[in-house]
């Protein structure tokens, strides 16, 4: 898994063309402040073990959001981070799963459409910890 977390003073999203057809129709736009996102890109061999994934990825937003002070975590599924992807069906439940820990860990943690493009507006202040990533 690669992970790219940017804290975002403002973060926002709209939907802009559809990516998997799997997924139904819909638009959305939302703009989020002071909030880490998480750009998650999950691989082929994570599928094989998938609760180690889901804990260091849960771990690794956690430690980002705290060093931030922030409680908002955005999930955004961002398969452009390394060459081979996970399923699809895998990876929108990791991201259901990491979500549903998150929340009941007291972070207000959301997502973006999952299989959609997106056009993005991104505002980050300029220090180390606005920055992380990692490869898990």
């Amino acid at each position: 898994m690669k992970l790219l977390m940017i804290y975002a003073s403002e973060f926002g999203y709209e939907t802009s063309m559809k990516g998997l057809d799997s997924e139904a129709e819909r638009s959305e736009k939302r703009t989020l402040e002071n909030t880490l996102v998480g750009f998650i890109h999950a691989e082929p061999q994570d599928e094989a073990q998938a609760k180690s994934v889901e804990t260091h990825l849960v771990k690794n937003l956690k430690w980002a959001a705290r060093k931030n002070e922030t409680n908002r975590v955005l999930l955004h599924s961002f398969a452009h981070l390394a060459e081979e992807k996970a399923s699809p069906e895998f990876t929108k439940q990791l991201l259901e799963n990491t979500q549903e820990r998150l929340v009941s860990a007291g972070y207000e943690a959301t997502q973006s459409p999952f299989g959609f493009f997106l056009n993005l507006r991104l505002e980050a202040p300029g220090h180390p910890l606005a920055r992380i990533f990692k490869s898990l």
